[in-house]
Formats: structure tokens, sequence, C-alpha cells
């Protein structure tokens, strides 16, 4: 796979992709990551890449010129993904499906955003990381690069990690316990010592459906709600949500 990072930091994105899981997948040749500099095709003494706003307004726009040629030169992969608060919220079939395609290109906002002329006839989606103002987009760029990088094939050292992420089975992660057994008077629970690998999958599938349920409701009501058989598991271990 090829990422393709556009910014005018990219050193912000250079500096964050040589860590981790992302370093050593971009060393071992996992994934190619370019990261294009913005100011690289300005052309005035200022490397100027953006304007004011016609009308009027506070705050500068990124100019449609060297986005438009820092695409075109670079040939950048696709799709080209705006980062943007005005783009759709970003999730994980979304991760998983930019993880499933051979590449993809970030655009990082900046200042109060681009021309529209790049959102309307250059960019092939649009996505935001949450409902709050960034900056800039390259803190979204670094969340999309991990989340799609560390679903790729060898990059995560347990190949069954992925699937068992929160948001994965559209529910929230279940609760993870190490050694030691007890700690300051709080013990694992008994179930996750037994052996017994059905009862584990039973109390941490239970687990995950009532976290998902008190955290976030939405969720549950997105899935259709509780099947009888989630509700015959939460009562199994005395979580069912109350009235």
């Amino acid at each position: 796979m090829r990422i393709d990072v556009i910014s005018i930091f990219p050193e912000m994105i250079e500096q964050f992709a040589s860590h981790s899981l992302l370093g050593r997948a971009r060393r071992d040749g996992v994934f190619e990551l370019r990261v294009l500099d913005l100011r690289s095709v300005a052309t005035d003494p200022h490397r100027s890449v953006d304007d004011a706003p016609f009308g009027g307004g506070p705050g500068m726009v990124l100019a449609p010129e060297p986005i438009f040629d820092t695409v075109e030169q670079a040939g950048v992969a696709r799709p080209l993904i705006l980062l943007s608060a005005a783009g759709r919220r970003l999730d994980q079939p979304t991760v998983e499906t930019l993880a499933a395609g051979d590449g993809l290109s970030l655009l990082c906002g900046r200042y109060e955003g681009v021309d529209e002329r790049v959102r309307t006839a250059l960019a092939d989606d649009e996505i935001s990381v949450g409902d709050y103002v960034l900056a800039g987009g390259e803190v979204a760029a670094m969340v999309v690069l991990e989340a799609v990088v560390r679903l790729l094939p060898g990059v995560m050292g347990n190949t069954d990690s992925g699937g068992d992420d929160s948001f994965s089975s559209g529910l929230l992660g279940h609760p993870q316990y190490t050694r030691p057994a007890e700690y300051r008077g709080m013990a694992v629970p008994e179930v996750l010592r037994s052996g017994d690998h059905g009862g584990v999958e039973r109390w941490r599938r239970a687990q995950a459906l009532a976290r998902t349920q008190r955290q976030r409701p939405d969720l549950i009501a997105a899935r259709g709600g509780l099947s009888e058989a989630d509700l015959e598991l939460l009562e199994e271990f005395d979580l069912l949500p109350e009235n």
C-alpha cells in the first residue's frame, strides 16, 4: 500500500510515522509513505499557499493552485481524502475499507479551510475525526494513518488483534487484565483464570455488550437493540441493564 500525505508541515507527519508500529511497518516495506510539502510547488518568494477569502471574513484559505499542482505533479494515490471538520465522521468500517485498498492520499486542511474547488473537483472523499475543530489536518492525518496501517497484514504481532478491537464488531472492547491475579485487593475475574475458553469468550462478549449499552447506547441502537441471545448472555453474567 502507498499512502501520500499532503501538508504544509511535512516534518510533523514524518516524525510521527517513524515510531512504534508505523515506523516498523514502514521500514519493513509493509507500506510506502510519501509526505508531500505543499509549499514545494509555490512560486512566490514567500512560498505562499493561502490567500484571503473572497467576500471578506477572518483568517486565510488554502488556495487551489498549489493543491492541484501537488496532486497532479506527484500522481498521488487514490482515493484523495480531504481531512476537514465538515467531513463525514471516521469510523471503523471506513478504516477497514481503506485498509483493504491499494493506497490513499490525505490532504491536511489548514487555516479557515481549503478553496471549495478542491473539495468539489479534486477530492474523492471528505473525512472528519470528530465533532471538534483542530488547527489543521495533520493530527487527523496521523489518526487515519495509524488506524489504517495497523490493520495491514504483518503490522500487528497477533493477527487476531485487529478483529478484537473496539468497534470492529459494532461494540466497545471488553475489559482486559494481566498479572498479578490480585492487586491491592482487586482480583482478576475467576472465569479468565479458569482455562474454560468457551466461558471466557461468553464473559468477554457479555462485558462488551454491557459496556456498550452503558457508555455508547447509540451503538446498540444502530445494531437494532439487544437481541434475545444478547439478553440471555447478559442475564448469565448478571449484567442485564436496569429499567
